[in-house]
């Protein structure tokens, strides 16, 4: 019996369930009840253990296999008939060889199992901004996290009706070998295939696949930016509220800011954030000639160690019920604890995300601390459960974004806050972003790594045609953002953060908004526009004049040597890469060599 009224989405699940050979085939409504049985089933099975239920209502534990904990970018292909369309910053392989190589892992993976089918709507189900995935599965744990992560369910199969595009995506955990691991996207098909892995940035797949990798394709072909950008709207006591649109490596604080308090020096001036999006972005450029995003995401997928009432109290409540912990320390008494969040763990009985018992102290054979949550481990919760939740989130026009702005961890180099000289010498700066890597990405940890707009590991297509297509795209606007670039980890000689971070960057959002609504002047230097002292409101916050040089200080020759590097970087690209991008380049070059500065 047909499972739905798409006949080409019947087809594809009969040709799928032909390969897999499942036992059962389960189409996901979108019920509580339905979502209730499951979470029982899941619970028997052991996929995942319920939480306290008067501490945490409605939370789950989750472990992942221990070889299996991060996105795995290595095993991560984008499958494309021409090699140069998926460009050097994605590896290839041909359509043919990829659905050759995943369909001997996905043959039998299923049987004694039962395939999932997840209709899902990235964007409010319905909206123009919005795109429909459909994905197969053999886990409850993946159905349980899309159900947060998406809209899912009868609606979304409603609005696709009988012949409606969708990206098909098929997941399985096989046998969760590394040596059988595949992250597979077929732009050219509409496709992801993902197996033998169970980790959530590899097979939840209306995220980084489909949000970014698959959508950042269409949105080359349709004149719309798929980005991985937080959004987050700062609202005045007049009611006014501006939108800005961020980018961060995974890791470097993009959940903080999404959700920014603002801190005690400037709360008597009344301003209220608003959270949209702690992850992804998809722009248009609308009839009014202005940059208008949505979040296509309903949840948060967050790293947890380092989540804490002082560096992200809204996080904490977020995740207070009904969210799923995965490799995070477990307590005996069924609540969750990690590194640097909020209390202790309990002394005895703990075990870690292996499973192990645990208490603090414990060292490896090396002599090196071992963690109780994984440095990667996540939460998963809702959106509307954030107390600064945005009703914009449901909104099917979006927002309007005022401002773009790029970030990375730079210890020595970039200042606190500088804005770009103009759109296209904004593009050059996403475009030569840099940042220390993080436990989120696959590779050595603490390693710099050039990672344009953030977007590195995620663009679906070559990313020089991805940096033209922002230049293309900043011409489409008859009301261009502003873009800036911020870095809150800038050290001094000893190591030490100069800026504290967390809620006070809200002072340094304070002065882009002022720069974007003209009220406002800049210091033009070599590289940008920063701030004039007086214009970064410090009430409250007592940082010595000598350490806020520092933040603001630029090295002609550090930036000399960066240049160089950047150089080689865009070298990889060829002839592909944009001209204007090397003209902004040389500029730069002629800039540092006067180094003089003028108020803008």
């Amino acid at each position: 019996m047909p499972i739905t009224q798409h006949l080409e989405l019947n087809r594809w699940i009969d040709e799928m369930a032909d390969m897999c050979q499942p036992d059962n085939i389960v189409l996901i409504d979108g019920s509580d009840e339905q979502k209730e049985a499951l979470t029982q089933e899941s619970v028997v099975s052991g996929e995942v253990l319920r939480l306290n239920e008067e501490k945490l209502p409605g939370c789950l534990y989750h472990r992942t296999a221990q070889n299996d904990v991060a996105r795995v970018e290595h095993l991560t292909y984008i499958c494309t008939e021409l090699k140069d369309d998926a460009g050097p910053n994605n590896n290839w392989m041909s359509p043919a060889e990829g659905y050759r190589k995943a369909g001997a892992f996905f043959k039998g993976a299923m049987k004694g199992r039962t395939m999932y089918v997840i209709p899902f709507s990235m964007g409010p189900v319905g909206s123009p901004f919005s795109k429909v995935g459909v994905e197969l599965t053999d886990s409850i744990y993946v159905v349980l996290n899309m159900l947060i992560m998406t809209r899912a369910g009868q609606d979304v199969l409603d609005t696709l009706g009988i012949g409606g595009d969708f990206t098909k995506c098929l997941h399985s955990k096989a046998d969760l070998s590394i040596e059988k691991r595949l992250i597979l996207h077929f732009p050219e098909d509409n496709a992801i295939w993902s197996v033998g892995s169970g980790y959530g940035g590899n097979v939840l797949l209306g995220k980084k696949c489909l949000a970014l990798r698959i959508a950042s394709h269409m949105a080359h072909k349709e004149n719309w930016l798929a980005e991985h950008m937080l959004i987050l709207g700062i609202e005045k006591p007049s009611g006014r509220i501006d939108y800005v649109a961020a980018a961060f490596p995974s890791a470097c604080g993009k959940t903080n800011l999404a959700m920014l308090i603002p801190p005690e020096g400037l709360k008597i001036k009344g301003y209220r954030i608003w959270t949209v999006g702690d992850d992804i972005a998809w722009m248009r450029v609308d009839t009014d000639g202005k940059l208008w995003a949505i979040n296509p995401e309903n949840g948060f997928f967050g790293v947890a160690p380092g989540t804490n009432t002082k560096s992200n109290p809204s996080a904490v409540e977020t995740v207070q019920k009904n969210t799923i912990f995965t490799n995070v320390l477990l307590n005996p008494d069924g609540t969750v604890w990690w590194e640097d969040g909020d209390g202790e763990p309990a002394p005895e009985g703990a075990l870690d995300w292996k499973g192990n018992p645990w208490k603090p102290g414990m060292k490896d054979q090396d002599g090196k601390p071992i963690p109780g949550a994984h440095p990667n481990s996540r939460f998963t919760a809702p959106i509307s459960q954030c107390p600064s939740h945005s009703y914009r989130t449901d909104h099917h026009h979006g927002v309007q974004i005022s401002a773009i702005i790029f970030g990375g961890r730079r210890a020595h180099l970039a200042p606190l806050v500088y804005q770009s000289l103009g759109w296209s010498h904004g593009v050059y700066m996403g475009a030569t972003m840099a940042s220390e890597r993080t436990a989120a990405q696959y590779g050595k940890q603490g390693e710099v790594r050039r990672d344009p707009m953030a977007m590195l590991p995620f663009c679906g297509y070559n990313l020089a045609d991805y940096l033209e297509h922002w230049l293309r795209m900043g011409v489409r606007m008859r009301w261009q953002p502003k873009i800036f670039h911020v870095n809150w980890f800038r050290q001094d000689e000893e190591g030490n953060y100069l800026w504290p971070g967390f809620g006070e960057n809200l002072r340094i959002l304070e002065w882009i908004l002022g720069r974007c609504n003209g009220e406002l002047e800049g210091v033009k230097t070599s590289i940008g526009f920063i701030p004039k002292p007086e214009d970064i409101d410090m009430t409250g916050l007592d940082i010595p004049e000598k350490d806020m040089e520092k933040l603001f200080s630029i090295d002609p020759a550090a930036w000399k040597v960066e240049m160089k590097d950047i150089e080689e970087f865009f070298k990889k690209f060829g002839d592909r890469l944009p001209v204007s991008l090397w003209a902004e380049h040389e500029a730069l070059g002629r800039r540092l060599e006067e180094l003089g500065s003028e108020h803008a």
